[in-house]
């Protein structure tokens, strides 16, 4: 028996239709989900990126097929998105045209590169090529 990886990652927004459009502009994707609890976003057909507002998940949810148990977070949150090594100064001019200052670029050891930018809640997003971690 083994989990078969990460399916959804949550991010506590101030702002949900902000953040949502700010990653919709950013990367086109689509909604798989919008309600006045959250904003499903689909990330390469595969992932989930769930925008909730701040503090709205604090208690529990009923839904038709039982019960979400309360959740939330709170400051700046981490996560990173897969790209493909020759796509570097692409995001990187595609961030430029889109107002989206890059933080900081890592050349990491295996030829690994990292790109760090916020989204309008401050949390710090990466764009990383493959390598970094290894598996298998």
């Amino acid at each position: 028996m083994k989990v078969g990886g990460i399916v959804e990652t949550a991010l506590y927004v101030s702002d949900v239709k902000r953040a949502a459009d700010f990653y919709r502009r950013l990367f086109g994707f689509g909604t798989l989900l919008e309600s006045d609890r959250l904003v499903a976003l689909n990330v390469a057909d595969k992932d989930v990126l769930l925008l909730f507002p701040e503090g709205a998940t604090g208690e529990p949810f009923a839904v038709p097929g039982g019960v979400i148990p309360p959740h939330g977070g709170s400051g700046q949150g981490h996560f990173a998105f897969s790209i493909a090594a020759e796509e570097v100064e692409d995001w990187k001019r595609h961030f430029e045209s889109h107002g989206v200052p890059v933080e900081s670029v890592v050349e990491w050891a295996r030829g690994v590169t990292s790109v760090y930018f916020r989204d309008p809640d401050g949390n710090l997003a990466e764009l990383i090529t493959p390598g970094f971690w290894a598996f298998g």
